[in-house]
Order: structure tokens, then sequence, then C-alpha cells
């Protein structure tokens, strides 16, 4: 077993797994405290540099293309300090940490790892039900529906549309910004009948603007990367095979919601509430609010949920 332990976490290496488990330190990122502990496989590593600076280094574990979808997810854009695969390391530990990264790296040899990008995830991402509330409002998912609670203080667009509840299959991928405090992000879920929509994320009933809270904003990857888990791997989209069903989970399927679903709302009130719902687009539309192309969209967004 090849361990080191700091303030900002810990590796452990049995010849098989990297088990990462963030510290339980307040300078940890509230993201990897909230994200909890990784167990990597050996398969799905591609490589591990130990990099020395002046006061400290840090271990960097670099895995398949393919291989997790918190990193599909994300795009490479979480924040040095919300990376769980980056450890920081004391001076008088980088002997230590030397050791360890030269142990994962005898193991890749000997196990002929491939270097190759990976055909489906070796990681599970997070466990679901997950939920988050934002600057924008709270998006939940249970690992068959995404569905989206406007705040308040959202756009008059998104508030006239409702809550927007989104299946797993009408979805065609995940995009995710990170809100860097300059500029806002965004949460958008593409489905197949939006995916050519232009809609500004803040307009946008199937987007979350992220302006607020960068450290609380940052937990939307949570979503992100469960959702981006039960879709179709990368490598099946790229050849078109199933690409317009979601990826197969194990043989239990997916974990149950953790409260059961609520009962339908009879038929008038739905038809109310539409009508309610459309005649506040029409204001918007009149006054000037929303564009043609804007009402036309959140129109036909509303439309599809009745």
């Amino acid at each position: 077993m090849a361990e080191i332990i700091q303030r900002d976490g810990s590796w452990a290496f049995d010849g098989s797994t990297v088990r990462i488990t963030p510290g339980p330190h307040r300078s940890v990122a509230l993201f990897r405290q909230t994200y909890g502990e990784v167990a990597v496989p050996l398969e799905a590593v591609s490589g591990v540099v130990y990099e020395p600076e002046r006061k400290r280094g840090r271990l960097r574990l670099r895995l398949r293309e393919g291989s997790d979808p918190l990193l599909q997810a994300t795009g490479g854009r979480l924040p040095d300090e919300a990376d769980p695969y980056r450890l920081t390391v004391d001076l008088d530990r980088s002997g230590v940490a030397e050791y360890v990264a030269e142990e994962i790296r005898q193991a890749l040899l000997l196990e002929q790892t491939p270097k190759e990008p990976a055909t489906a995830y070796l990681l599970p991402g997070p466990p679901v039900p997950v939920s988050v509330r934002s600057s924008d409002g709270t998006v939940s998912f249970d690992g068959t529906q995404v569905r989206i609670d406007w705040n308040d203080t959202s756009d008059r667009v998104k508030r006239a549309t409702g809550p927007r509840i989104i299946a797993v299959g009408d979805l065609a991928q995940v995009e995710w910004l990170p809100n860097s405090g300059y500029e806002d992000g965004f949460l958008r879920f593409v489905t197949h009948e939006t995916v050519f929509s232009k809609l500004p994320p803040e307009k946008d009933p199937y987007a979350l603007d992220l302006w607020g809270s960068v450290r609380r904003d940052l937990l939307t990857a949570l979503v992100a990367t469960a959702v981006t888990a039960r879709l179709p791997h990368p490598s099946t989209r790229a050849d078109g095979r199933h690409a317009d069903r979601p990826r197969p989970l194990d043989a239990a399927g997916p974990p149950a919601p953790r409260h059961p679903a609520p009962a339908p709302a009879p038929a008038s009130d739905h038809h109310d509430v539409l009508l309610r719902r459309l005649r506040e687009l029409g204001e918007l539309h009149r006054e000037g609010v929303l564009t043609d192309e804007e009402f036309a969209a959140t129109k036909a967004a509303v439309l599809r949920d009745f």
C-alpha cells in the first residue's frame, strides 16, 4: 500500500485502485468535500506526475479520455482547488509523494494499461438523487429525470414557463460553464428538440444562469456529472450507435427517487396553468421583453410540457 495523507486530502494506492479522499479542513474546496471519496481503477489512469514547487508541490492524476463522467461534463473547466485529481503536498512530504507516483507508474507499466480513449465510463459519477440550489434555481436529478424549480430572482421568462422537467431519454447533452466571479456561468440541458436553440442562459428555460456565489454554483457540476454518466458515452455518439437512447445502467437499474412522484394534477388544472403561462408569455412579447425568436422558443417549451 502506497499512501500519502495531507491537509488537502489523502491518496492510497493498493495496486489496482487509487483511492482519493478530500481533507476535512475548511480550506478544502466545497465541491471536493461534497463530491466525496473517489475510487479510480488503474485502467482509468493514463499517468501521474508530482510537480515540486518552491513552498509545496502537487500530485496530479491524469485519466484516460472518456473514462470519467466528471471530466466529460466539466470539460477541464473545474478550478484547480476543486479538482479531485490534484493533491497539494507539503515540501517535507515530497519524498512520499514521489514514492506514491512511482508506485502508480510501475503498476501502469506492469499492467500495460491502454492509452487510447475509453469506450465506456470507468467511474460512476456522483450518486443520485442529487439536488443543488444555485443562484438561478434548484436543479434536481433522480436518475431518470431532471427538474428545475426557478427562484424568485430568475428571469420573468423562466418563471412564466414554470418548473422544467426533462426525461433523460429526451436529452442530447449537458453543457456546463462555471461561474468565474468575473463572468457568469451556466448549466444547460440540451434536448433533441432544443439542440439548435440560441437563447441566452438567462432566458433559456432549459438552462440555469450561474451568477451568484461561485462556491455554491460550482456544485451544479454534480448534477451535470450525474446526468452525463447516464447519457450515451461519447464514443457511441461519435459513430452514431445508440445516439438516441440513454446509456444502460447496471442490472439493478437506476436508484429509486428518495420520494414517490406526486400524483398528476387534474387535466383542468393543467389547462388553466397552460393558459396562464401562455398569457404571461404573450404579455412579455408585446412589452418587448421577448424577441420573436425567444417568444416562439419559450412558447414551444411550455406546450411540450403539456
